[in-house]
């Protein structure tokens, strides 16, 4: 009978990889909604990106070199916030033994308290938001071997663009069409969190919340397993 088990456990084994492979994209694709909306709602409410670094980088060398030190220290701060959130993450993952729902229901606590703060003094709002979306990132790093970013596409759309390079010159590898879930969830993010910050301002940062709360409840049907494959090690 050995001969005849050994090839359904190969297929048993590979149909459950499949599923814990569509089972993180979905959650990636849920987290990179999440940052795209977060990220519109803190450009148009705060004027400053709260997930795209690159763009604060830039921003902060133009204000570098127009001597503008107010500018300097509050990208210098959402920078160095997305940093420690990112470092925090992992932390906090390793805390609470690699479940993302803790970790998100922490996310959610930061941006409710930045939905609350008052608008006459916006730079704590933008530091817990920036901290928020650093430590998502520790939510999911990879699915089955694949690389995944979630609250930035450049690296998404640069692995996309080489594998369609490979692809026409007739390499069959696989994964480089899944760097597409993040990009498309992060568009979809930034068209709802636009809309919801002309109709709710900064307000609208409770409605990333909800969406963290959501996530957190769904990530507790996923296997610990799982989990601990899709988050840093």
């Amino acid at each position: 009978m050995l001969p005849n088990t050994l090839p359904a456990r190969s297929a048993k084994r590979l149909r459950l990889q499949v599923l814990r492979g569509r089972v993180g994209l979905g959650l990636v694709a849920g987290l990179s909604v999440l940052a795209g909306m977060t990220d519109a709602i803190g450009l148009l409410a705060l004027g400053d990106f709260v997930s795209f670094m690159s763009g604060n980088t830039t921003r902060l060398a133009v204000a570098i070199s127009e001597a503008d030190l107010a500018l300097v220290l509050r990208l210098s701060g959402a920078v160095l916030g997305f940093v420690i959130g990112n470092a925090l993450g992992v932390l906090l993952a390793r805390g609470f033994r690699r479940r993302a729902w803790p970790l998100l229901l922490v996310v959610a606590a930061l941006l409710v308290f930045a939905s609350l703060w008052p608008l006459a003094v916006t730079f704590p709002a933008l530091l817990a938001t920036t901290l928020a979306m650093g430590m998502i990132n520790a939510v999911v790093e990879q699915v089955n071997g694949l690389p995944i970013g979630l609250t930035y596409v450049t690296g998404a759309l640069s692995r996309f663009g080489r594998g369609l390079g490979r692809w026409l010159l007739g390499e069959r590898r696989n994964g480089w069409r899944v760097q597409l879930v993040p990009w498309a969830g992060m568009l979809l993010g930034a068209a709802l969190g636009a809309w919801l910050q002309q109709h709710l301002g900064l307000r609208a940062l409770a409605g990333s919340c909800a969406l963290a709360c959501v996530l957190a409840m769904v990530s507790r049907f996923i296997p610990r397993s799982w989990q601990r494959g899709y988050m840093p090690r």
